[in-house]
Formats: C-alpha cells, structure tokens, sequence
C-alpha cells in the first residue's frame, strides 16, 4: 500500500522538501511503472482535460488548464510571448528634431509604444517593400512644438506653467489613414493603447515632427510585437497537513504562509489550523525554517495543473489573445502532421 501511494505521489506531485525539490521529472510514459496504462489515449484526454477561468477583466486573464503536460503548458506560453501578432511602429521618418532625445532612442520609444489596432485585418508587409499599404500599414504623425506661457506668472519655476507643450505625449500621435482606412476603421479605433505615454520632453523653440509607419509583426522578430506584458505559469499548489495543528501553533503556522492559505476555525473552544485555499500560496518555504511545524505539513505542487496568468498590453482583449495562440498552436501541428504525410508518401 505504502509502495502503491509512492508510486502515485511520484507520478502526480512534484514534492518540496526543505533542502532540494523532487520528482520535478514528468515520469508516466509508456511502459515505465508496472501495472499503468500510460500509452496515449484522445478519450481519456479528453475526458481529463479542462480549462477552467478564474479571473477576467480588460487587461488580465487568470485561468487552470489540467491535465496537459509541462511541454504543452510551455508551448502555448511561449507562443503568447512570440507567435501572436499585433501592429507595432516599424519606421520612423524624422523630419526635424531639435529635441535632446537622440533620433535612433526616440525611434526605439516609439516603437515600443502599443497600438490599438487589430492585426486580424492587416496582412504582413512582404519583404523588400518600401511603401506600405492600406492593408498592410498604419501611418502616425507628431507634430510638437514647444513655446513660452505669455501668461506664466514672472517668478513662477514651474515648467508645467512657464511652457506651453513641452512634455510630449502619446495622445499628440494623430492617425493618418491611408487609402480607404478611414471608410473601414471609426474614427478613435486606431489610436496608442495609452494617451498618457510619455515620449520626450521639450524646451522653448525645440520641435518634434515625424512620421511613423506601423507594421504586423510577431515578437519573435522584435519584442515590440509582443501582445502581452506578462505571459506565465503555475503549478497549482497542494498543502497537506500530517497531523492536527492547534493553539498557538496553528496561529504560528498561517503566519508561516501567504495571507488566505490557512485559515484558523474555533473548534470547541481551541484554535485549529486549516488548509482554506492553497492556490494563494507563493511557497516561500519559510514554514521549513520552524523546527516544529516543518514536520507536521507537505509541500507539493500537482503536476498536472497548470495556473496560467496572461496580461495584455492593451492592443486586444486577453482572451482572443489565449484563442489566437491556440490557433497557432493548431496550425504548428497541422504543419506537423503534413511533414509526416509527406515523409511516408517518399
């Protein structure tokens, strides 16, 4: 019996211990533990897989995907962070700059600046083409001038009072269309993600003008094209205690964990310790620094349960962002599975 849960714990838990974490190894493949079935079946994938949402709003996205492996839950990371496309300033045209940002460093701001633009209605520019087109270039132009406030009181320090323009903003970047953008897109559709963005600041008879071209990218060529702030993974964590923990110890073991992991409950006129919600914790470990407590608890993450957390910069909604990573994830397998065809067909 004892073998029997060993085995199970190897083959579902990745355990940590206090000086070193075990079976980080996924370990169930065909034929390596005797009396499992391990050999790929779609029904029971299938029937063991699920995504389950747990927090959505405009920019943010927390859900569970289980049942997959690390190298699928990896995959459709790393596809989010590089495979999925958007519109990003590509070349900058500079026609005065008088400013103290150099031209090659003003580019590069402007070309991390996120666009709100959908990619899905834009082609990818071919290579070698000088001049865009509607359908594969959005144009931007800035336009700043700094002057002084006439009306800036006389001992006033105060640049935001002595200048009039001098900080420039992503809000001064007008969208200028081309060919019949302007019949396809509303106006106020095709604008920076953020109007509050601050690209450089100017003094009296300094000027900004410029020209910028957007293209379709993927951030594997440039970080630039990345959709998403932030796309990473968890697994989810599973804290068992061994033995009760009351009194004073069970005060002393939430304060051991992240807020909401352990809950302390009054039963029958003693203080009990409880695991309330496990997904909370950031396993700092630090329970094991307590002599006393580090033997009554199991720190484990279960290995097929991936907590998976995407931020969009803003340029689309992070659901459609997880729904084109999916399909790009697709077609890599479709492109897969027509290599072999033709591998066979030789």
């Amino acid at each position: 019996m004892a073998a029997a849960q060993a085995v199970e714990e190897m083959r579902s838990r990745v355990v940590l211990g206090e000086f070193g974490v075990r079976n980080v190894h996924t370990t169930d493949f065909p034929g390596n533990y005797s009396g499992y079935d391990d050999a790929w079946d779609q029904d029971r994938f299938e029937k063991n897989f699920r995504v389950d949402v747990v927090h959505m709003d405009e920019n943010s996205l927390e859900f569970d995907m289980v049942g997959i492996d690390a190298a699928i839950a990896n995959a459709f990371r790393r596809i989010l962070l590089a495979e999925v496309p958007t519109m990003a300033v590509e070349k900058v045209l500079v026609y005065n700059n008088t400013s103290i940002v150099q031209d090659e460093i003003l580019a590069h701001r402007l070309g991390l600046i996120p666009i709100h633009a959908d990619p899905r209605l834009f082609e990818y520019r071919n290579q070698g083409d000088e001049e865009g087109t509607e359908i594969d270039t959005l144009q931007f132009r800035l336009q700043v001038r700094c002057t002084r406030n006439p009306h800036a009181a006389k001992d006033s320090s105060d640049p935001n009072e002595l200048y009039v323009s001098h900080k420039v903003y992503t809000r001064h970047m007008t969208w200028v269309p081309l060919g019949n953008q302007a019949d396809l897109f509303p106006e106020g559709t095709i604008r920076p993600v953020h109007d509050d963005i601050l690209i450089a600041q100017l003094r009296p008879g300094q000027e900004i003008d410029l020209l910028m071209h957007c293209v379709k990218g993927i951030g594997k060529d440039h970080a630039k094209f990345s959709p998403v702030a932030t796309a990473s993974y968890r697994l989810l964590p599973d804290i068992t205690l061994l033995e009760p923990v009351e009194g004073d110890a069970a005060e002393e073991l939430s304060r051991c964990f992240s807020p909401g992991v352990i809950e302390v409950q009054e039963i029958q006129g003693k203080k009990v310790a409880r695991v309330a919600s496990p997904r909370l914790d950031t396993f700092s470990r630090e329970v094991f620094r307590n002599e006393k407590l580090k033997k009554v608890v199991r720190l484990a993450r279960v290995r097929n349960h991936y907590i998976f957390s995407v931020e969009s910069t803003g340029v689309l909604p992070p659901d459609v962002l997880v729904s084109e990573a999916i399909k790009v994830l697709m077609g890599k397998c479709r492109r897969f599975l027509d290599e072999l065809d033709a591998v066979q067909m030789d």
